[in-house]
């Protein structure tokens, strides 16, 4: 059990050298306590949902699923943060998206039928949230003829999210047609 928590932590560890390099030699970059604690809670979290899911699971397809649909939380959830921080609180709506993720594993108990479900709604409230924001940003601005580079890029970020989530629910649903020696050992 020690190393199922150490890994995670050490690997958090490291990547968190990265912006404490950031602070101390490159101008104009200075993350605070709140941003490193953050950042190093969520890097821990995804980490350790890895390592407990490959410890439990003989299905590498499964696994591999878990990693794309963990590190895809993961980065939606990173980048909402820099989001908010930086250009618009509108983008809370996305914090929506993981936890639509986390309640669908949560009923479907890890079970990978139960997972491609829960996955593929995570896609759909992806594409649900920029739906919502387009309309809001139509509504503030009916008179946009033409997208800015930051609009498209947003659709771009949209999509890649979203089709992340697809690829994992389409893993999760080989994972379930799998022979029964690949299921999850009691917890």
């Amino acid at each position: 059990m020690k190393k199922i928590i150490v890994r995670p932590a050490i690997v958090a560890g490291f990547i968190l050298l990265i912006p404490l390099w950031g602070n101390h030699f490159v101008e104009g970059w200075n993350w605070g306590l709140r941003g490193f604690a953050l950042v190093g809670i969520l890097l821990f979290g995804a980490g350790l949902m890895c390592e407990l899911v490959a410890k439990k699971m003989n299905n590498t397809t499964y696994r591999l699923a878990v990693g794309i649909a963990v590190w895809t939380a993961f980065l939606l959830t990173w980048g909402n943060f820099v989001q908010m921080a930086d250009v618009t609180p509108a983008a809370a709506m996305y914090f929506g998206v993981p936890i639509v993720g986390v309640i669908g594993a949560a009923l479907a108990r890890l079970q990978p039928n139960g997972m491609a479900r829960a996955l593929f709604a995570t896609a759909l409230a992806q594409a649900l949230v920029l739906a919502v924001a387009l309309i809001m940003m139509l509504t503030r601005k009916p008179q946009v003829a033409s997208w800015t580079p930051p609009e498209l890029r947003g659709f771009g970020g949209n999509a890649f999210f979203a089709m992340l989530f697809v690829a994992s629910a389409l893993l999760f649903r080989r994972a379930s047609t799998m022979n029964s020696n690949s299921t999850m050992t009691e917890l």
